[in-house]
């Protein structure tokens, strides 16, 4: 869900996916270290893109400074991670600390091939934000630290919200949606960008809506795609979208939304800034343009719910090294490296007291207004499976916008939901 985010930003100065990590404690420059360490040599995994040159060099020496241990960095491409950390945890040599991805973390857990972080929480973890944290926790434990998070603005096209005759940016929905209107009467541009199966967008406005698309019944996870709430956000949607000319039978990625911002005709999309600088790549002169705004609630002052995606930091449960990464934890999560790392990446850091480390970031400053209050799909093991193209949630949103009621819509795709709910892990 990530993955795409790596390496683009930096052209546009906006953020890239990246390590982040945060906590209180030591901030890695303490000399002295314990003996045992010495002559140790400590694994990370981490995904690429995700630790950026200044932070990674300053990490490392700070641990090695503290712990006469040596750190091993080694980097790990998504394709196909899932099943290579699974395999890498059932094994008797894992590496000692991993990367692992927000909604992956439920499964990994459950599996037993995390340890129990729950000490270190009550040390590192006291302000981390929740909205960020919940990921890390299953079955009431702590089985990772939140590392970083980042979510969808609104990317828009300056000089056509100009020839509008719009001035400032939206601060409520029915603000926004007036925004649209008046680029539609006036210009000859596309409002909005906006297709059928943006499933992202459409979970944060299931988020906002305080909308469950699973429930327990008899036991198991069933789907609750008919709830009223559900269909409340998918509402919303339905109207984003009718300012859009865009296919109700694709993604954001088919084509690429960037891309298509890219042309110079399209007032605004949903998106992550790396599609901005995508946007940019494709067209140089749209760079003067490009401006971000925190997508729009319902009212001033609270932001639309929003999808985080991001990463934890895990300890292997089979690693014989658990003290020396927990001393490599408290120094990556600190509030020194935490608040460096969101400074050269532009991810919303673990803590909101380190916003102010994203100044200067535009795309930043408007996604982090909106992490309080932004969530994430199902955090259950079983919710992977429902994800799989084609995703049935992505079917259900095609017919409503094609016309179908919220509720025949639900009833169409609930059954394979509940199939794939059923699937052994």
């Amino acid at each position: 869900m990530v993955r795409r985010q790596r390496g683009l930003i930096a052209a546009a100065g906006v953020a890239v996916l990246a390590v982040n990590v945060a906590a209180c404690g030591s901030d890695g420059d303490d000399k002295s270290g314990p003996d045992s360490f010495k002559g140790q040599t400590l694994t990370l995994w981490a995904m690429d893109g995700s630790t950026p040159k200044q932070w990674t060099k300053d990490v490392k020496a700070a641990f090695e400074k503290k712990t006469g241990a040596k750190l091993k960095l080694e980097v790990q491409q998504w394709n196909g991670i899932q099943q290579k950390i699974t395999t890498a945890l059932s094994e008797s040599d894992p590496p000692d600390v991993i990367e692992v991805g927000n909604t992956q973390t439920p499964a990994y857990a459950r599996t037993g091939g995390l340890a129990d972080l729950s000490d270190l929480k009550k040390g590192l973890g006291k302000d981390w934000t929740p909205s960020l944290n919940k990921s890390a926790v299953y079955d009431g434990k702590q089985y990772a630290a939140p590392w970083f998070a980042v979510n969808r603005t609104v990317i828009y096209n300056k000089e056509i919200w100009a020839e509008a005759g719009i001035k400032g940016t939206p601060k409520t929905r029915e603000e926004f949606f007036d925004a649209l209107q008046k680029i539609d009467k006036k210009t000859g541009a596309e409002p909005l960008y906006m297709p059928g199966q943006n499933w992202y967008f459409l979970d944060g406005l299931l988020i906002g809506q305080d909308a469950d698309l699973v429930k327990r019944k008899g036991g198991k996870w069933v789907s609750n795609l008919s709830d009223p709430k559900v269909g409340k956000a998918m509402e919303i949607y339905k109207k984003y979208a009718s300012y859009s000319k865009a296919p109700k039978n694709k993604d954001e990625a088919t084509p690429q939304q960037a891309e298509v911002f890219a042309k110079g005709r399209t007032g605004a999309f949903i998106g992550l800034s790396w599609e901005a600088a995508t946007a940019i790549e494709a067209n140089k002169k749209l760079e003067k343009d490009i401006g971000y705004f925190t997508i729009p609630g319902e009212t001033a002052g609270k932001p639309e719910g929003v999808f985080l995606g991001g990463s934890n930091l895990a300890i292997a449960a089979g690693s014989e090294k658990q003290e020396l990464a927990k001393e490599f934890l408290k120094i990556a999560l600190s509030d020194k490296y935490e608040g460096a790392l969101a400074k050269e990446s532009g991810v919303i850091p673990n803590k909101s007291a380190l916003q102010s480390n994203l100044k200067g970031n535009p795309a930043a400053e408007a996604a982090a207004p909106a992490v309080e209050g932004g969530g994430l799909t199902p955090l259950i093991p079983e919710w992977g499976a429902v994800e799989n193209p084609p995703n049935p949630i992505k079917t259900y949103m095609t017919s409503v916008l094609n016309g179908k009621s919220h509720g025949a819509a639900a009833r169409g795709v609930e059954g394979e939901m509940n199939k794939r709910l059923s699937q052994k892990q």
